[in-house]
């Protein structure tokens, strides 16, 4: 690439995973595909149930609602491009295509991140205050919360994207990873980056570790409360109650946690090891979460049964 403003480069190339051999990139394809194929399946199953059965209209469901809608816009943000490099070999996307990918990665990922604070407050209010649970989530509660969070969600990325789209990229123009993120777009800026990876480190921070300080503080209160239940199937069923939305959350926090962590301590990792586990906290969960709901979820579960068996909830 000559050297220039960013006009020089009018698309940029993703690589994938960048040391995977070629008489593996079918396979991988296969892969991407049955998770998106997956993902779809199994967040329109939570959708179905969700507009068939009047039982699930509770401000918990709506939360996973939420969650199943961001789980499928993210994964139809990300996969359907990195699958067609190794189906079609078309691993470029446009200097403009790419900076919008990026934006929805990031709003999405926000997105997430504050509806698994929605969905530790349910229990947290569920758990340490029954009496009052009623009272404060209500549906109506739970609808002005969600948009809330789907619009405060857009300022940061939307910085973050008005901000690097201008920067001088006139030096390489290939992405070493299956989608378009801030770090590996900003890195091929012939400038210095601090001034715009720095605020972007922030927002990735406060978006991340805010709602984390919540849960942990919401679970420990909610051990607190459970642990001075006198019965012991009254606190079986209290933990029971948490365990879904507890595994949703781990699924999301601890791979992300471990990442910030090893860098911390100054573990570093290759390139081709970076983008397998950014894919796998990334993509996962978006398939993982509808099999949890279904099977963890009671009043989910019993929907299922009725809808695939028609023999009694009782027996199901």
């Amino acid at each position: 690439m000559l050297n220039g403003n960013h006009s020089n480069v009018t698309e940029f190339i993703l690589t994938g995973f960048p040391g995977l051999h070629q008489e593996y990139q079918g396979l991988a394809s296969a892969v991407l595909f049955l998770v998106y194929f997956l993902t779809l399946i199994g967040n329109g199953t939570v959708f179905c149930l969700f507009a068939t059965d009047r039982n699930l209209h509770k401000p918990m469901y709506y939360i996973i609602l939420n969650l199943s809608t961001c789980d499928i816009l993210f994964s139809t943000t990300t996969l359907p491009k990195i699958i067609s490099k190794y189906w079609f070999q078309s691993g470029t996307i446009s200097f403009t295509a790419c900076f919008v990918q990026m934006y929805f990665v990031h709003y999405l990922g926000s997105v997430n991140s504050f509806i698994l604070f929605l969905m530790a407050l349910d229990r947290y209010l569920a758990i340490c205050y029954p009496l009052r649970y009623t009272l404060i989530l209500k549906n109506s509660t739970i609808y002005i919360l969600s948009i809330t969070f789907w619009v405060v969600a857009n300022g940061a990325p939307l910085m973050i994207v008005i901000r690097a789209y201008p920067l001088p990229y006139c030096a390489s123009n290939i992405i070493n990873h299956c989608y378009c993120d801030h770090i590996g777009i900003t890195m091929l800026a012939c400038t210095d980056r601090a001034p715009y990876g720095f605020p972007a480190f922030v927002f990735a921070m406060i978006t991340l570790l805010g709602p984390l300080a919540f849960i942990i503080f919401s679970y420990c209160s909610i051990i607190i409360a459970v642990l001075k239940i006198a019965d012991s199937q009254g606190r079986r069923k209290s933990l029971s109650t948490c365990s879904t939305q507890l595994i949703v959350i781990a699924l999301y926090y601890l791979p992300r946690c471990f990442v910030y962590l090893a860098s911390i301590v100054g573990i570093k990792f290759s390139t081709d090891i970076r983008v397998v586990i950014v894919m796998l906290y990334s993509l996962s969960p978006p398939m993982i979460n509808p099999l949890i709901y279904c099977l963890r979820a009671k009043d989910m579960k019993d929907s299922l049964c009725k809808r695939f068996t028609r023999i009694e909830t009782g027996r199901c």
